[in-house]
């Protein structure tokens, strides 16, 4: 049987994931697990899948660990026991946590040369160059569970790296596709979270908003396919059923085509280099009404175009996007800040960014925290404002 650890199962992705085992009681076994602040969800999966070990927030270390807590498991807590979790005796670790908390785990996993079921987008733009160096070095692999990257991971089996020319990464467009920036100006967080086509977790399903999430994926793909950021490109699709294709050099266009249920990803994750029947609705075409494209407007969503932007100029950019992100959309979801002002934030964060290169994960830490406490700052400002 295979060995999982799920980081992250009491989130979407994590959930989702134990439902693909769920299906498949005999290849998996469940050896890790953690969660943060839905104890209650996380108790009921130890008690299913009874792990060897559990990771709880050091908050709720002392209760989680009380009666009648979880049967045979060992209680670890906070980032070290994130990091001691991704460290079991395990085929496979999935990193369904999100943010710069994803970072330690997906490097310790990949020091010991585990297969990574990898949801967890900000760690790759964080320290894709380091993540990368730690694999190749030590035999470690990283299967994307992102349906995009899902998506072009499983194209790309149709040709060898030298034959790629383009990448072609789908965006739903989100629940304002079509919107001015004016528009944008006066829209709630509930508005925001009821996305069209996916039921994900708070803050991705605000990136999808602001096509953050997609500027994201692009970083993402250039380290996981090494291909360069002139040659992918970006299409709204809002059927959300291209989940996005790569592009030949003899002009040949693969594309993985399926409704929108990540357990296909994340199963073809678990599973590779296999498929195996599961348990998603399948996909008639005859069914789903036309299929569209079109280009994102990146004057009302300029994140996107930021994306490409400090991709390409590396060293610490994309770092300091990516957390300044993390906290906009946080301050958004709790009232302090409007829709439009998440975008503003990043942008002028980013643009006083330190010009220096990362090459240590305690680097990346310290510009991580210049970078919420400036953002901090920030949405402190932005929120006395509206409340003047």
């Amino acid at each position: 049987m295979k060995r999982v650890v799920v980081l992250g199962s009491t989130g979407s992705i994590g959930r989702q994931a134990l439902d693909v085992i769920g299906h498949s009681p005999d290849e998996f076994r469940v050896v890790g697990l953690s969660g943060w602040s839905n104890a209650e969800l996380l108790l009921a999966q130890c008690r299913e899948f009874r792990p060897e070990m559990v990771c709880v927030s050091e908050g709720a270390y002392r209760d989680f660990r009380g009666s009648p807590g979880p049967p045979g498991a060992r209680v670890v807590s906070g980032a070290s026991g994130l990091v001691e979790l991704a460290s079991m005796d395990a085929h496979l670790v999935l990193v369904g946590i999100t943010g710069i908390a994803g970072l330690a785990p997906v490097l310790a996993a990949a020091k010991l040369g585990r297969t990574i079921a990898l949801a967890n987008k900000e760690s790759i733009v964080a320290a894709g160059d380091i993540i990368e160096e730690q694999c190749k070095a030590r035999g470690a692999s990283i299967i994307p569970v992102d349906s995009e990257h899902s998506a072009i991971f499983q194209c790309l089996q149709s040709g060898k790296p030298g034959e790629v020319s383009r990448i072609i990464l789908t965006a739903s467009g989100g629940p304002f596709l079509g919107r001015s920036r004016r528009d944008l100006e006066k829209v709630s967080v509930a508005e925001t979270l009821s996305h069209p086509n996916w039921r994900m977790g708070s803050k991705i399903t605000v990136d999808s908003a602001t096509l953050m999430n997609k500027g994201l994926e692009v970083i993402e793909a250039h380290h996981l396919f090494g291909v360069p950021y002139e040659s992918i490109v970006v299409t709204v699709h809002p059927q959300s059923i291209v989940h996005s294709m790569v592009e030949f050099v003899d002009r040949s266009i693969m594309a993985q085509l399926s409704v929108p249920d990540m357990r296909i990803a994340i199963q073809y994750a678990l599973t590779y280099p296999s498929r195996k029947p599961g348990p998603a609705e399948r996909y008639e075409p005859w069914m789903k009404g036309p299929l569209t494209f079109s280009e994102p407007d990146t004057a009302t969503f300029p994140l996107l175009r930021l994306a490409y932007e400090t991709g390409k100029a590396g060293g610490a950019a994309p770092l300091v996007m990516s957390a300044a992100n993390e906290i906009a959309v946080g301050a958004f979801l709790d009232g302090s800040i409007g829709f439009v002002d998440v975008s503003e934030i990043v942008i002028r964060v980013v643009v006083r960014s330190p010009r220096t290169c990362v090459g240590t994960l305690g680097e990346i830490l310290e510009i991580d925290a210049w970078a919420r406490r400036v953002s901090g700052e920030e949405v402190a400002s932005v929120a006395r404002r509206r409340g003047s």
